[in-house]
């Protein structure tokens, strides 16, 4: 899936994880798709990941099949795949729906590293606005592969779902999930879904970004 030279880039990045990262992938076992529900993508995000996985001997890798796996289904809240979970020693509620490939990858990479070094990146004031949180906020982050502005959206809902406990945050690419795009009427990306509530365009800044945020708690 990925050529030496880009393996070699990764490897050098991975030598900064710190704490092991588990990658929890749902997939589909081919032999039982059923007419209309296959998963074009599953098998080669799951090769994806296996060899991330093998790029750094802190990271692991579980696969999951949709279909069969129910418990561990329900266990993570999966409705959609190819369906990838980062996670250190619990559930932050990062996710990635669809093949992060493409400009989509970095927020692969970048999901692991935040979460390995615990590190979100924020200033002391957004840390402090995310701590008032009173109700659960869900992030959808809808992104293409081509989209080079979305890795910096997906990134940072995926910091704050690192930040609180509170927040779950998915990036979506809406090439994958077209039923989706029509739901929320998706035109141009990254386009943000908070709560259902709350909509905007493009990579805001930090501060805006979390100003979106705040507005679901009224």
């Amino acid at each position: 899936m990925l050529e030496e030279k880009i393996k070699e880039q990764v490897r050098e990045m991975f030598k900064e994880l710190k704490d092991p990262v588990k990658l929890v992938v749902f997939t589909q076992d081919s032999l039982i798709a059923l007419p209309g529900l296959e998963c074009e993508t599953c098998k080669d995000n799951r090769l994806l990941m296996e060899e991330v996985a093998g790029l750094s001997d802190k990271i692991s890798i579980e696969v999951y099949d949709f279909m069969k796996d129910k418990s561990k289904v329900e266990e993570y809240n999966i409705d959609k795949i190819p369906a990838t979970v980062v996670q250190a020693d619990k559930d932050a509620g990062i996710r990635i729906y669809g093949l992060p490939a493409g400009y989509e990858f970095p927020t692969l990479l970048s999901a692991i590293k935040t979460v390995s070094t615990a590190d979100v990146g924020l200033s002391d004031r957004s840390k402090d606005k995310i701590g008032t949180l009173t109700k659960p906020v869900h992030i959808q982050v809808f992104v293409t592969l081509t989209c080079p502005y979305c890795a910096s959206a997906a990134s940072m809902a995926h910091r704050l779902a690192l930040q609180s406990d509170l927040i779950r945050a998915d990036v979506v690419n809406a090439q994958e999930f077209p039923q989706l795009g029509q739901r929320y009427n998706i035109f141009a990306v990254p386009k943000v879904v908070v709560n259902e509530t709350t909509h905007f365009e493009g990579a805001l800044p930090e501060e805006g970004f979390i100003d979106k945020i705040m507005e679901t708690q009224k």
